[in-house]
């Protein structure tokens, strides 16, 4: 079936576009295999055949939860092509925990990985609607093979096509994590000569340095290059040294990345930086936690003029980004609001504030698509202020519009009355030469309400010890206000994080709290 661009978009049908003019381009490239153009769109026909025989249509769902492989992005296209909902699930959640998005979501077919253990078989044992379930890289109990179910279907692309959708759970903060639902969404389009990502097909390579399933990912590096007709190089598990080699291997122009990642790689030996061509780079972006001023400039300095940052949300509406000249201009913004977009800042009583005062950032949501949390009328409620929406971020638009977040209202430090973000002091003790990473709370103090304590993980060679401890609160107090030092330091081999590379400050605290 050959479509025009415009009815390919229109209908989910956008890689069997690309697979009629490019059958042979790589596709997908991962340690758990390859896919070309065209065995992609083939894989992805049987997949959406074996769904249909399955009695999913229209509006029901399937639940994938698997490492970073092409079956995961089989079971993406064949949703978007059959009208079927595609929620990925975190691979690292356990059983009961995937077992409740399974169910939570709806899923009628259900694909897992036998390479995390015992927890798919957990999670269908609670997941009473399923009508379908697919193992991948070896078997599961309860679970029929992949290739071998999907092998017995056809391959030509399907006559009657129906755009789908997507939902993500959030975190979880508290409570349960929700569905993330936004239905008659706005089709991903081809960035193509004249966008900001500029992708030529035949020519660029996407390299997904994160887990498939994080919302970032799975937008910037698997839908809108697969949509452009660009390949993707999917990493099992990032490591900074391997993101180099693939990129001199592959010869990637495109990436999305975490701040965490950027301390990595500038922690490599100078050899090992030197030892790899990644001059075929055009455009690294970056988000989903703040990056701070010295690590950020040292990555423009290394890759060039090529580092571009976004903050947005997977609820969709109005975002921010910004370049790497504007940002060097203002260091430290996450951006201006896009084109269309309408953002602002608004104290408790819901008034918006002036520049260089510190807000709660709402953005207004879109005319069409917008979000819903999914079975919870009153989480959606809650999240709105009329036509906009927070995800309760604090910070300030200085005189020339340009957003500075300044942390979490979750995460807010109030000592003696005074509110203190913790994302400043972090920002200044990981100018230390021994810091390698660092997460600050508040935790409680009998007089002041709370107390400033940073949590550190040290470079190797350091020792956590008094006289480091002593020469770090010099080192912030040098550097702070002395309200926002911290009053105690404890030395961690590690710090808990999301799949994204963000550090779980909740997690963090919660080891602190008084029972």
């Amino acid at each position: 079936m050959s479509l025009s661009l415009e009815e390919a978009v229109a209908r989910g049908m956008t890689v069997a576009y690309h697979a009629e003019r490019q059958p042979e381009a790589m596709a997908v490239i991962s340690p758990s295999g390859d896919r070309t153009f065209e065995e992609l769109n083939h894989n992805a026909n049987r997949l959406a055949r074996a769904l249909r025989a399955a009695g999913l249509g229209d509006g029901d769902s399937i639940a994938v939860v698997t490492r970073n492989r092409p079956e995961f992005i089989d079971a993406l296209i064949a949703a978007e092509r059959i009208g079927v909902r595609f929620t990925p699930i975190n691979f690292h959640l356990k059983g009961e925990e995937i077992g409740y998005v399974v169910d939570n979501c709806d899923a009628k077919a259900f694909i897992a990985d036998a390479s995390l253990g015992p927890a798919p078989v957990e999670a269908l044992r609670m997941a009473p609607k399923v009508q379908l379930a697919l193992a991948t890289g070896g078997a599961i109990d309860g679970f029929e093979d992949y290739d071998r179910s999907i092998d017995a279907f056809g391959t030509a692309d399907i006559a009657d096509p129906i755009l789908g959708g997507r939902m993500l759970y959030t975190s979880g903060t508290t409570g349960r994590p929700k569905g993330v639902y936004r239905k008659d969404r706005e089709p991903v389009v081809p960035q193509w000569e004249g966008t900001l990502t500029n992708y030529k097909p035949g020519v660029d390579m996407n390299l997904c340095t994160g887990p498939a399933y994080h919302a970032a990912p799975l937008l910037i590096n698997i839908i809108t290059p697969l949509t452009s007709g660009v390949g993707v190089v999917m990493m099992d598990k990032w490591d900074a040294e391997e993101s180099l080699r693939l990129i001199a291997e592959h010869r990637i122009s495109h990436t999305h990345m975490v701040a965490t990642m950027f301390h990595r790689l500038l922690q490599l030996p100078a050899d090992v930086k030197a030892k790899y061509d990644t001059s075929s780079l055009r455009y690294i972006i970056h988000g989903a936690a703040p990056t701070p001023v010295h690590v950020k400039r040292a990555i423009i300095e290394w890759f060039g003029p090529i580092v571009w940052e976004y903050y947005a949300a997977t609820e969709g509406g109005g975002g921010f980004i910004v370049g790497p000249e504007e940002w060097l201009k203002k260091p430290g913004t996450v951006g201006r609001p896009g084109p269309g977009f309408d953002n602002k800042i608004l104290d408790d009583d819901g008034n918006e504030v002036p520049p260089g005062k510190v807000g709660t950032v709402y953005m207004r949501a879109p005319e069409r698509g917008r979000f819903e949390y999914f079975k919870d009328k009153d989480k959606t409620a809650n999240s709105y202020r009329g036509e906009y929406f927070t995800l309760g971020d604090l910070g300030y638009f200085d005189e020339d519009g340009y957003l500075f977040l300044t942390g979490r209202s979750a995460e807010l430090i109030i000592s003696g009355g005074v509110n203190i973000y913790p994302q400043e002091v972090d920002n200044e003790l990981l100018k230390h030469p021994a810091v390698l990473d660092v997460c600050t709370i508040g935790v409680d103090n009998d007089e002041w309400g709370e107390e400033v304590k940073s949590v550190v993980q040290l470079r190797p060679g350091h020792e956590g010890n008094d006289a480091l401890t002593t020469e770090l609160m010099a080192w912030a107090k040098d550097r702070l206000a002395g309200f926002k030092c911290p009053r105690t330091i404890d030395y961690v081999a590690d710090l808990p994080r999301l799949s994204s590379g963000k550090i779980q400050r909740r997690v963090v605290r919660d080891w602190y709290v008084k029972k």
